[in-house]
């Protein structure tokens, strides 16, 4: 649960630009998004070593598209 703590003298939009940034860094949206659907470890763990063999090919110069 985000809580903001505004002063009575705060606008509304700055208090509502300070939840947005927090709720951004909270990474929320990710965490609902990931919960909709179940994937294996298995097949979680496949794609991360899936994009890091990517991200080694991007750094050496070796990837053709």
């Amino acid at each position: 649960m985000l809580i903001i703590d505004s002063k009575d003298c705060e606008n509304i939009d700055k208090a509502l630009k300070k939840y947005k940034k927090k709720f951004e860094k909270a990474r929320i949206l990710l965490q609902l998004r990931s919960r909709q659907s179940f994937t294996k470890p298995s097949i979680r763990r496949r794609n991360q070593v899936l994009k890091a063999v990517y991200k080694q090919q991007m750094a050496n110069g070796k990837f053709e598209d």
